[in-house]
């Protein structure tokens, strides 16, 4: 027995932490030497049997419990002890060292403590905080300057985690969306910006988590109403084996950009127009010297006169009448761009109207040859913008060919493979593709590749900008497409347009008229008030409508025309000009009467292809409006609209009488 004690003791002792059991009489039991090595305890009370009052005593009286009554400080230990509870507590002795004390009661009373010497354990701890501390305060004045740097940048800066949630957004990104710095972080990319914005922004955000870095511009219109147009880059944040952690956002205000490219685009094509002047005067001369030779061929005519005759003389008369409408109404939409919106169209159409506008405009030297595939081809564009392109190019076209030649533009379908695709920055699949070609002098292969570059031009100096090539290209570019040149010297070139297919019916002819129903749909003798205050228009519409069967009562001011419509009941349809003297022009003629007669049609016509400029910036027409000069088919179809229009409302009123009892 005495040997396994001896051998449990030399085991004890080569533990490097004290050790000591105490009854429950609170006397030593059993030690390790460990205790009187790191405890300094005098040997004599380390003994079997030594009361721990005894151990205690010791280290008051040195001072390792600080200053005061040692008595008290005794007594309270005492007491404590015999309550045989777990404790652990840390002492630091007087000499700096750090002892652990961890006791564990005996199930009969006494407990077990272990000492522990755990200064080196508490100075490394201690250093390691002060290193934390040190680098959170770096890390703290690092971020303070990144978001000092950020702040101040004229950019919009974010990173978005998936979800997609916003973790960090800079001063601009978080005032651009109504947001403080604080309040943008952690919340829903959607919540932030939006539901209809998320909406378009989603494709883009999920790319960018693929892995993929996306560039795309945003229009949002700001809290005082005005449009603001946004440019923004989205990088993604990858590991080394290929995950996705979150996406870094730049945004930049692109709107004045947007509106200085608005201005070149209008002064480009206020150049081309000027250009197109001389030829549009060829053009107005010739349809003169139709009308002036037929009408005075009439003129001359011996009564009675066969209305065979007269008819071979009026249709080129008319044919001419309406061929100088359609030219000035596609050079007025061609000059000012109303169009600012991609929408899908008729490529076929701009080819032809582009056609339209450049014959005549070419010297004769030059032979135009324009060929369409396919009428059903079309594109999502800006149909100015590419009209704007096509004459740009037919230009540039005619300056190199100085002794004449053949400009061709050409409209078909292809499919551009993969590897073609790559080589035009596209992706793979159906195309619609205008070719422009001449067979003028052509280029070099160091001119070929500049062709596209802003300012780069060979004509002489103040004879050409060097951006209309540049703008195509932007043009072709946003609008997902590409371009290609192929030119040598003294072979021509050929400029080839790249759009992303899109189908379009074939309902319409390039020359505006409606294909199929051609008959007139004539009235019964209904009563129009015609409101026009030049004579000579209202003879002209009065026959009009007169021939197309309806009884015509005229006035010339909106005051006779509004006392009229509200004293006649057998009145049917109001025709009214838009631009009129005195005060209340048409759209306000036809409101005032509509809010007294709803049983009234009304339609309005004009001569001015911006009348709402003119009618005081009215943008919004419930009426339809008719463009002078018209059709008799397209006045008897409007006619025809606003007249089932008011029938309806009159079977309305008379199938809900007046409630009120009889």
């Amino acid at each position: 027995m005495k040997a396994q004690l001896d051998l449990m003791q030399a085991a004890l002792d080569h533990i490097n932490q004290g050790f000591t059991v105490f009854d429950s009489d609170l006397r030593l039991v059993a030690w390790n030497r460990g205790l009187s090595d790191m405890l300094d305890m005098p040997e004599d009370i380390i003994r079997r049997g030594s009361h721990l009052e005894a151990f205690i005593r010791v280290n008051a009286e040195r001072g390792e419990y600080g200053q005061g009554d040692i008595e008290g400080k005794i007594a309270r230990r005492i007491e404590r002890a015999r309550l045989f509870e777990p404790h652990y507590f840390e002492r630091v002795r007087p000499n700096g060292q750090i002892i652990a004390v961890s006791g564990t009661p005996l199930p009969q009373g006494g407990f077990v403590t272990i000492y522990s010497d755990v200064t080196e354990e508490r100075k490394k701890q201690e250093k390691l905080e002060r290193t934390v501390e040190e680098r959170t305060r770096a890390l703290q004045q690092s971020e303070d300057w990144l978001r000092l740097v950020t702040d101040n940048i004229p950019a919009l800066i974010a990173y978005l985690s998936p979800g997609p949630v916003f973790r960090f957004a800079n001063r601009r990104y978080a005032d651009w969306f109504g947001h403080s710095v604080a309040s943008i972080a952690g919340r829903a990319a959607a919540e932030v910006v939006g539901a209809d914005l998320f909406a378009e922004l989603e494709p883009h955000i999920d790319h960018a988590f693929r892995g993929n870095a996306v560039s795309y511009e945003y229009e949002r219109m700001r809290p005082d109403g005005t449009k603001a147009y946004m440019r923004s880059t989205l990088i993604p944040d990858m590991t080394a084996d290929g995950r996705t952690l979150g996406i870094f956002v730049l945004s930049l205000d692109a709107t004045d950009q947007k509106q200085a490219e608005a201005t070149l685009v209008q002064s480009q094509r206020m150049d081309a127009v000027g250009k197109l002047t001389g030829g549009l005067a060829h053009d107005f001369n010739n349809l003169l010297a139709i009308l002036m030779g037929n009408l005075l061929s009439i003129s001359r005519m011996e009564a009675p006169l066969e209305k065979a005759d007269v008819d071979r003389k009026l249709e080129p008369v008319l044919e001419a009448t309406k061929r100088g409408s359609d030219l000035i109404q596609r050079l007025l939409a061609f000059s000012r761009g109303k169009a600012i919106d991609p929408q899908t169209v008729s490529l076929a159409t701009l080819v032809c109207n582009a056609g339209s506008l450049l014959d005549g405009s070419l010297p004769s030297s030059i032979r135009l040859e324009t060929e369409v595939a396919d009428r059903s081809i079309g594109a999502c564009i800006d149909p100015t913008q590419m009209e704007t392109a096509l004459i740009n190019l037919a230009f540039n076209a005619r300056d190199a060919m100085p002794d004449g030649g053949t400009l061709q533009i050409a409209l078909s379908e292809t499919f551009v493979e993969k590897r073609e695709a790559d080589d035009l920055g596209v992706a793979s699949g159906r195309f619609s593709r205008i070719t422009v070609t001449d067979t003028g002098n052509g280029m070099d292969e160091e001119i070929r590749l500049k062709v596209f570059e802003p300012f780069f031009t060979t004509k002489a100096f103040g004879t050409g900008s060097g951006l209309g090539l540049s703008m195509v290209y932007g043009f072709i570019r946003q609008s997902g497409g590409a371009v290609t040149v192929e030119s040598k010297p003294g072979k021509g070139t050929c400029l080839t347009l790249y759009l992303p297919y899109r189908r379009v019916a074939a309902s319409r002819n390039t020359d505006g008229k409606v294909s199929g129903d051609g008959d007139l749909k004539r009235g019964q003798g209904e009563l129009l008030l015609l409101v026009e205050d030049d004579p000579d228009v209202a003879n002209a519409v009065t026959d009009q409508l007169q021939n197309l069967g309806y009884a015509v009562l005229r006035a010339e001011s909106a005051d006779d025309a509004r006392v009229l419509a509200l004293d006649l009941p057998e009145l049917r349809a109001v025709l009214s000009d838009i631009i009129m003297p005195g005060q209340m022009n048409g759209l306000m003629l036809a409101r005032e009467i509509r809010r007294e007669r709803k049983d009234l049609g009304i339609a309005l016509m004009s001569g001015y292809a911006d009348w709402s400029d003119l009618a005081g910036n009215e943008q919004d027409c419930q009426f339809p409006v008719l463009a002078k000069p018209f059709t008799d088919d397209q006045l008897a179809q409007t006619l025809r609209k606003i007249l089932r229009n008011s029938s309806a409302v009159q079977l309305e009123s008379i199938e809900q009488p007046n409630a009120d009892p009889i």
